[in-house]
């Protein structure tokens, strides 16, 4: 082959990789012209810690607050705030990094992190104590508080939890997340295939996965600053207090999607032989987001449960 073809085939070879950047580069989108579409009415702002939080607060009754997953947003909660706010007052905020609050100020991400927020955002709505229901990252970061704040968190919903070490990463965007250049260009370059792969790992029915709920996931992911912080947090080194879980003396309801394959549903039995006295309910053919995929049947299992504790 002459040089001049070799120098073809070379330029060819660079050329494809930086197309595929080119076309998938997407530029951030300023918060306040996401308001329109993710921060419309109920949505309140509060600032918590040098940092503007997005939240929304509705119902009467004692508190419930939800905590989202990676990657995710208070949005998820939609189908249990319709249910559940006829009995209690629903508090689920975008947690930093995510949805429209994004990246924390200090860019700390750890369970220590997440524990202070949530200090920050109880003492600035005026609220004492409550149940705390978290998902995946969420519900990481309830069984954490539970433990730094035994007093304030009266009851726990785990919904499909991390914590118990897994075999390796549980998406192709948390490996890319991890490597070194990939993980600076996911800062820019989002293909949105991508987020629709993600969802249809996290549901086990596909035909639940819409193009709309792939653009709230997706246009997410594109607030300033959020592409960055899902880099930072992802690549936050790992909790060691897992040990600490058989000090719990909180009422605690562990739900799992019997078909998740993020967080497989063995974890849900760990947690239970962990934490005493806690309930395990596992859903069968439903995935990593039970709070999602069948929000009404998951949302009236907390309350019967909650209910029943007497909350």
């Amino acid at each position: 082959m002459s040089s001049r073809r070799i120098g073809i085939v070379v330029l060819s070879l660079l050329a494809l990789p930086l197309a595929l950047i080119v076309y998938f580069w997407h530029p951030e989108i300023p918060v306040e012209e996401l308001k329109a579409t993710l921060g419309g009415p109920p949505s309140k702002f509060i600032e918590v810690n040098g940092q503007t939080i997005h939240y929304r607060d509705e119902g009467q009754g004692a508190v419930l607050l939800l905590l989202h997953g990676t990657g995710s947003n208070l949005h998820t909660w939609q189908g249990w705030t319709d249910t559940l706010q006829k009995r209690y007052r629903v508090i689920r905020p975008d947690l930093p990094a995510f949805g429209l609050s994004g990246p924390s100020p200090d860019r700390d991400y750890s369970m220590a992190g997440y524990s202070a927020f949530l200090d920050g955002f109880l003492d600035a709505l005026g609220v004492d104590s409550c149940a705390v229901a978290g998902n995946s990252l969420g519900g990481a970061i309830a069984w954490h508080y539970a433990l730094d704040r035994p007093d304030r968190v009266r009851r726990l919903v785990l919904i499909d939890a991390s914590g118990f070490p897994l075999n390796g990463q549980p998406s192709l965007g948390f490996k890319m997340a991890k490597t070194p250049v990939v993980k600076q260009l996911m800062t820019r370059v989002t293909p949105k295939s991508l987020f629709r792969k993600s969802l249809l790992e996290v549901y086990a029915e596909p035909d639940l996965v819409t193009d709309s709920l792939v653009d709230l996931y997706f246009q997410s992911m594109l607030r300033q600053g959020n592409r960055q912080a899902f880099v930072d947090r992802v690549n936050t080194p790992s909790s060691k207090r897992i040990a600490e879980l058989s000090h719990l003396a909180i009422p605690t309801l562990i739900l799992w999607g019997g078909d998740d394959r993020w967080i497989p549903a063995d974890h849900g039995e760990r947690f239970e032989q962990a934490i005493a006295g806690s309930e395990l309910l596992v859903y069968p053919g439903v995935g990593h987001l039970p709070q999602e995929e069948i929000a009404w049947l998951s949302a009236r299992s907390t309350e019967g449960y909650l209910c029943a504790s007497g909350w």
